[in-house]
C-alpha cells in the first residue's frame, strides 16, 4: 500500500521519498523512525499508509537520538565510565559523542539535546584538569540560555574531603540554572562507585527511552575484545612481588620502596603515565585493638555486601573495610546507629569546623574510644563502614623495557597525631609486611591525561620531586626502548643528595647516553636556604621558555597542594617574564597549551 498525501500531512514530493525509502529499511532503522510506534514497527517489504493513528504519532514531540557524553576526569574514573555509557547507549540505538571536556568545543552546547555529564572532583572542590576550561564557560556571562536541553549528572567523589563531589554539584545546578531539564536525578559517588554509577545509568537510558529515544530492552553484555585482559578494579590481579628495596640512603628522613610486581599470566597491559591501582591490607595490630575494644569475637562470620558475601570478621577488618580514615557520613551513621548523644552534639549544625578538625588524623579506634562504647553487634557496625579502596600509585616502568613486569616507587607514610602513631596503609604494608613472593591484588588505571607526546621529536620538561619521579622514569624506559629522537629535561627535588637522589645511577646513565639531554635537581635540606625545583627552574628560565616556545610539552607529578600549585606559578612567572607578557596573556599561554595536551599533571 502506498502512503497517500490525502491523509498525512506530507506533501507529493515527501510521499514519493517516502515510498522508495521504506522498503528499503531494516527492522532496526524502522524501529529507530519509528519513535514510540517502535513495538508496531512493519516487515521490511512493505510501504506503508499513513492513517490517522500514524499521524497523531507524528504530531508528537519529537526526541533527539544524539547523546553527548562529556567528561572531566583527573586519574582516569570518569573517563572510563563515560566510556562505558557510551557503549551502553550505542546498543541501545542511541548517536553518542563521548568526548573530554576540554576537547569539546563549548559554542556547540546550543546544539546539544541530549547530555550526560561525568565529572570527579579534585583537592578541595576543584575541577579536574581536563574539566577547568569548560567550568570556566559554564559559569560565565558567554554560556547560552539551554531550555531545548535534557542532562544528566554523575559525579565521582571521596566522601573523606569537606568538598565531596562539589565539581559535580556545581555543573548539575548550572545546567539548571541555564534553563535545562533533568533526564533523572544527579548522582553523587564515593570512591566505591561501581552500583551507583550503574544505578544512574539505568536511570538515564530509563528517562531517555521513556521520552521516545532509544529501545528500552536491556543492552546485551559487550563481547571482551580480543586480548582484553578479565582482571580490572573489580576483578584485581594477584600479582607476585619480585623485588621491595628501600631507595634511600642509611641516615634518610625518608623511606621509598621500589617495589618490582610480575603481571605475567594476567594479561594486563599499561603505558607511560598509566597507574597501578593496588588493594592493601589493615595493619592487624589495629584489628586487634578494634576487636579488643569493642569485645568482638574475630571469627564471627558478617555479611560484607549486598550480594551476600561472607567473612570471619577479623578478615573482613584486615582486607576489606576501611577503618583508618573518618568521614562525616561515617560520624551521622554512627550517631543514628549508637544513638550517641555526645556525637549528635559534635555533628550539630553550624559545628562544621568542629567537625573537620575532629576528623583530621583520626581513624575508626579513635571514634570508639572518644565516643563509645557502643552497644551494638559487630554486623550492625561493619554496615556502617565503607570498602577500602584501592590505593593509585604513577606507574615507574614501561612495559616495553620490562615485559610482564610493573613497578611502582611508594613512600612510606608515618607520623604521630592525637597521641597515638599513625601509619599509611598501603605504604606501611609495602615498608613493613611485604616479601618478595607474596601477592598484591591490582589492577591497571589508564590515565589519558598524562600521555607522552605522539611526536617521538616533541621535547618534554619532565618536573616530579620526590616519588612524582616514578612516571618519568617509566617516560625514560619507554624512550630509551623506542629510540625517541626528542629532547628531554628532567627536574627533580628532595632532601638529600647522598641519601634521597632516588633512582641516581638510572639518570645518570640516561644523561650519559642521551636519552636525557638535561637534569636539574635541588636538594632542599643540603643548603642553609631551602632550594626546591621551582627554584631550578628559574634560574633556567631563558632556556625553559625557548623549550617551550619549540613546542615542548611540560610534565608535572607530585603534592597538588604545595609542589604543583608553585611550580605552575612558577611557569606562568616564567613565560610572563621571557615572553614579554602580561600576567592574563601568560595564563591564556598555559591555557592553550593545556588545550594542546603540552601542560599535563599527575597530581595528588
Amino acid at each position: 500500500m502506498q502512503l497517500q498525501v490525502m491523509n498525512s500531512p506530507f506533501n507529493q514530493e515527501q510521499a514519493e521519498l517516502l515510498n522508495r525509502l521504506l522498503p528499503t529499511l531494516t527492522e532496526s532503522q524502522k524501529i529507530w523512525l519509528s519513535g514510540y510506534l517502535s513495538a508496531q514497527s512493519v516487515s521490511a517489504q512493505e510501504t506503508v499508509g499513513v492513517t490517522s493513528a500514524v499521524s497523531s504519532e507524528a504530531a508528537a514531540p519529537s526526541v533527539s537520538k544524539e547523546v553527548t557524553v562529556l567528561y572531566g576526569s583527573q586519574t582516569g574514573n570518569a573517563q572510563g565510565l563515560a566510556e562505558n555509557a557510551g557503549k551502553q547507549l550505542e546498543q541501545r540505538g542511541f548517536q553518542v559523542n563521548v568526548s573530554s571536556m576540554s576537547d569539546f568545543k563549548p559554542n556547540q552546547l546550543k546544539k546539544v539535546n541530549n547530555l550526560l555529564i561525568v565529572v570527579s572532583t579534585h583537592g578541595e572542590g576543584d575541577p579536574p584538569d581536563n574539566a577547568l576550561s569548560f567550568h570556566e564557560f559554564l559559569h560565565g556571562r558567554r554560556a547560552p540560555k539551554l531550555e531545548d536541553l535534557r542532562f544528566s549528572v554523575l559525579a565521582l567523589g571521596d566522601s573523606s574531603y569537606e568538598f565531596f563531589c562539589q565539581t559535580g554539584k556545581e555543573f548539575d545546578q548550572r545546567l539548571e540554572e541555564l534553563g535545562g531539564t533533568r533526564i533523572s536525578p544527579r548522582v553523587d559517588c564515593d570512591l566505591d562507585y561501581d552500583e551507583p554509577a550503574a544505578e544512574w545509568l539505568e536511570s538515564v537510558l530509563e528517562g531517555l527511552s521513556k521520552a521516545g529515544g532509544g529501545n528500552a530492552a536491556p543492552a546485551p553484555a559487550a563481547a571482551p575484545q580480543t586480548g582484553e585482559s578479565s582482571y580490572s578494579r573489580t576483578n584485581p590481579f594477584r600479582a607476585e612481588v619480585l623485588e621491595n628495596l628501600n631507595l634511600n640512603g642509611r641516615g634518610s628522613n625518608k623511606e621509598t620502596r621500589h617495589v618490582e610486581l610480575s603481571l605475567e599470566g594476567s594479561g594486563l597491559t599499561y603505558e607511560p603515565g598509566d597507574s597501578l591501582g593496588v588493594y592493601p591490607e589493615n595493619d592487624p595490630e589495629l584489628v586487634e585493638l578494634l576487636l579488643k575494644e569493642m569485645n568482638w569475637d574475630p571469627e564471627e562470620i558478617v555479611t560484607l555486601n549486598k550480594q551476600g558475601d561472607v567473612r570471619p570478621l577479623k578478615e573482613a577488618l584486615i582486607s576489606y573495610y576501611e577503618i583508618t580514615v573518618l568521614t562525616k557520613p561515617l560520624l551521622e551513621q554512627a550517631a543514628q546507629l549508637t544513638g550517641s548523644a555526645e556525637l549528635r552534639e559534635l555533628l550539630a549544625p553550624g559545628n562544621e569546623d568542629h567537625v573537620k578538625a575532629y576528623m583530621e588524623g583520626r581513624d575508626v579506634l579513635d571514634l570508639i574510644r572518644d565516643y563509645g562504647p557502643f552497644s551494638v553487634s559487630a554486623q550492625e557496625f561493619v554496615s556502617i563502614l565503607r570498602k577500602m579502596p584501592a590505593r593509585l600509585y604513577s606507574i615507574a616502568s614501561s612495559l616495553s623495557a620490562n615485559p610482564d613486569e610493573v613497578h611502582v616507587t611508594i613512600g612510606a607514610v608515618r607520623y604521630d597525631a592525637h597521641g597515638r602513631e599513625r601509619k599509611g596503609v598501603c605504604s606501611i604494608l609495602c615498608a613493613e609486611r611485604l616479601q618478595p613472593g607474596d601477592t598484591l591484588p591490582v589492577y591497571v588505571q589508564h590515565n589519558q591525561n598524562f600521555k607522552l607526546p605522539k611526536d617521538p621529536e616533541t621535547p618534554i620538561i619532565m618536573v616530579g620531586p620526590g616519588t612524582g619521579v616514578a612516571p618519568f622514569r617509566s617516560f625514560m624506559q619507554e624512550r630509551e626502548e623506542s629510540g625517541a629522537e626528542g629532547k628531554a629535561w628532567m627536574f627533580f627535588g628532595d632532601q638529600h643528595f647522598v641519601t634521597d637522589f632516588l633512582y641516581q645511577t638510572e639518570w645518570q646513565k640516561w644523561l650519559k647516553d642521551g636519552v636525557l639531554t638535561k637534569m636539574d635537581v635541588a636538594f632542599s635540606r643540603d643548603t642553609e636556604e631551602k632550594v626546591y625545583v621551582q627554584h631550578r627552574m628559574l634560574e633556567q628560565s631563558a632556556e625553559l621558555f625557548e623549550w617551550l616556545q619549540d613546542g615542548a610539552a611540560v610534565y608535572i607529578c607530585g603534592d597538588e597542594k604545595h609542589m604543583a600549585h608553585d611550580v605552575h606559578n612558577t611557569l606562568l612567572d616564567i613565560i610572563e617574564k621571557e615572553g614579554n607578557m602580561s600576567r592574563e596573556e601568560a595564563e591564556a599561554y598555559l591555557a592553550d597549551m593545556q588545550q594542546q595536551k603540552r601542560y599535563q599533571r599527575d597530581v595528588y
